[in-house]
C-alpha cells in the first residue's frame, strides 16, 4: 500500500512564472500626476464636427485654424463653440495632421437649452458669447412670441445682452411685433431685404439692405455675439453678409411655411476689420451662426428666475405672498393686479400669459410641454387683426406639430 503523497511533483502546481493577459481597457497610470501642460497654446473652438475640433489660434497670420481631439483625461467634459482651450501638438494646420485639447479655460457665460421644459438634460448652444442676437421673421416663416420670450429667459439667466433682430420687413410691417415688446428695455433691429421680395418659397433670399448691416456690424463690434433662432429667418445670410463667407441658405417651405435646416452645426466667424484683442492677439468680434431651433426648452433654469427675467412683470413680485406660483386663479397673486393697472403696458396681458405657460409647462409636465415651447403669437402681435379679436390663426402655421428637434446642442 502506497503512502498518501508519494510522486507528487510540487513543482507541476508552481504558477510563479504564469504571465496575465493585459487589461483590455490599458494598464493603470503609474502615477496620478498629469502633465501640466504649460507649453499649451490657447485658441478658440470655431466648430465641432464628430469628435473632431476646429480650433482658431491667435497671433497668426490670416485666419489659420487646427484641427484637434479631446485628451483623454477630458472625455467626460464636453467642448462646445466659443471654448476657450489649450491645445497642444502638431499646430502647423497641415492636411492629416491632429492636435490635442488638453484643457479648457474657464467659461465666461453659457447659453444652454433643454429639449423641453421637463427635461433636465444640458444642451450647450454656445460658451464665452457677450450678446444674444435673437432672429425672427416679420413673415414667412411666421414670428412667435413664445420663443422670443424663451430667449430672453435664457438669456438673462446666463448674463447675456439680448438683441432682437427682426429680418423680411419687406414681406410685412413688424409694428405689431414691436409693440409686443415696447414696453421693456430691448434693443430691436429691423433687417429687411434691398430689393422687393415675393411672397414665395425663396422670399427673403435677396441681399440685405446694406445701411441696416452697417447698423448691425457697428452694434456687434467688439462683441462675441451669436445669432439664435428658427430656420429661415436668415442667420446664415446675415453672417454670409456680415463677415464674407459662403455659409449655405435655404429657403421656406411654401406648404408648412417652415425654414429648412442648412446649417448642421455652430460656426464661429470672426468679423472683419474689427481688430485684434491687444492681450491675447484673438479677434475681438465674433459671429456665430447656429442650426435652426424649433424649441428652446427652459427645464434648467430655476423657476424664480424665469418670472424675474419678464423685467415689466418682475416688480409685482414683491407684492405676492410667499410660496406663491404665480399661476392663473393663485390667491393672492399680485400679477394680475399689476397688469391690469397697465403697468406692464399693452401687451401685458399676452405677456403674463406667456409667462404663464412658461411656468404651467414647468410644474406639471404636461405632454404638450415640448409643443408650448415653441411659443405662439397673438394675432395682434402679427398685424392681422385687431387686439381682441377672436378670429382663428393665432397658432405656429403648424410649426412643430411633429415634435422634431433640431441637432443644435447634440
Amino acid at each position: 500500500m502506497s503512502r498518501p503523497g508519494r510522486g507528487f511533483d510540487p513543482s507541476r502546481w508552481d504558477e510563479s512564472d504564469v504571465r496575465a493577459r493585459p487589461s483590455k481597457r490599458g494598464s493603470r497610470p503609474r502615477t496620478k500626476d498629469r502633465p501640466a501642460h504649460e507649453d499649451a497654446v490657447t485658441g478658440r473652438v470655431v466648430t465641432v464636427d464628430r469628435g473632431r475640433y476646429t480650433v482658431h489660434l491667435p497671433g497668426r497670420e490670416g485666419f489659420r485654424t487646427v484641427t484637434a481631439m479631446r485628451a483623454k483625461e477630458l472625455r467626460r467634459q464636453p467642448v462646445v463653440t466659443g471654448d476657450l482651450v489649450g491645445v497642444v501638438g502638431d499646430l502647423s494646420g497641415g492636411e492629416g495632421t491632429l492636435a490635442r485639447i488638453v484643457r479648457i479655460e474657464d467659461r465666461s457665460t453659457v447659453l444652454r437649452r433643454s429639449a423641453d421644459d421637463s427635461d433636465a438634460y444640458e444642451r450647450v448652444v454656445v460658451a464665452n458669447v457677450d450678446t444674444l442676437v435673437i432672429m425672427v421673421a416679420a413673415a414667412n416663416p411666421e414670428p412667435r412670441t413664445g420663443f422670443i420670450d424663451r430667449a430672453l429667459v435664457a438669456a438673462y439667466d446666463a448674463g447675456i445682452e439680448p438683441v432682437l433682430c427682426i429680418t423680411k420687413t419687406d414681406l410685412r410691417d413688424p409694428a405689431g411685433l414691436l409693440a409686443h415688446y415696447r414696453h421693456l428695455d430691448l434693443e430691436v433691429l429691423t433687417s429687411g431685404a434691398a430689393a422687393p421680395a415675393t411672397a414665395g418659397p425663396a422670399a427673403g433670399d435677396a441681399a440685405l439692405d446694406p445701411a441696416l448691416l452697417a447698423a448691425l456690424r457697428t452694434r456687434l463690434e467688439g462683441h462675441v455675439s451669436v445669432l439664435v433662432g428658427p430656420s429661415g429667418v436668415g442667420k446664415s445670410t446675415l453672417l454670409n453678409a456680415l463677415t464674407g463667407t459662403r455659409r449655405a441658405t435655404g429657403h421656406v417651405n411654401a406648404v408648412t411655411g417652415r425654414g429648412r435646416h442648412t446649417s448642421s452645426s455652430a460656426l464661429a466667424i470672426p468679423l472683419p476689420a474689427a481688430g485684434e484683442d491687444p492681450d491675447t492677439g484673438d479677434p475681438s468680434s465674433w459671429l456665430v451662426d447656429t442650426p435652426g431651433i424649433r424649441s428652446f426648452g427652459l427645464g434648467l433654469v430655476d423657476r424664480d428666475r424665469v418670472v424675474e427675467a419678464f423685467e415689466d412683470l418682475a416688480p409685482a413680485l414683491a407684492d405676492c405672498p410667499r410660496g406663491c406660483t404665480h399661476a392663473e386663479g393663485e390667491p393672492g397673486c399680485a400679477l394680475d393686479g399689476w397688469v391690469a393697472a397697465g403697468n406692464a403696458g399693452v401687451s401685458g396681458p399676452e405677456r403674463l400669459a406667456s409667462l404663464r405657460r412658461l411656468l404651467d409647462g414647468r410644474s406639471d409636465g404636461r405632454a404638450d410641454a415640448r409643443a408650448d415651447a415653441r411659443g405662439e403669437v397673438p394675432p395682434e402681435a402679427r398685424g392681422d387683426v385687431p387686439s381682441g379679436d377672436p378670429a382663428d390663426g393665432t397658432g405656429d402655421a403648424g410649426a412643430g406639430a411633429d415634435g422634431r428637434e433640431s441637432p443644435a446642442g447634440r
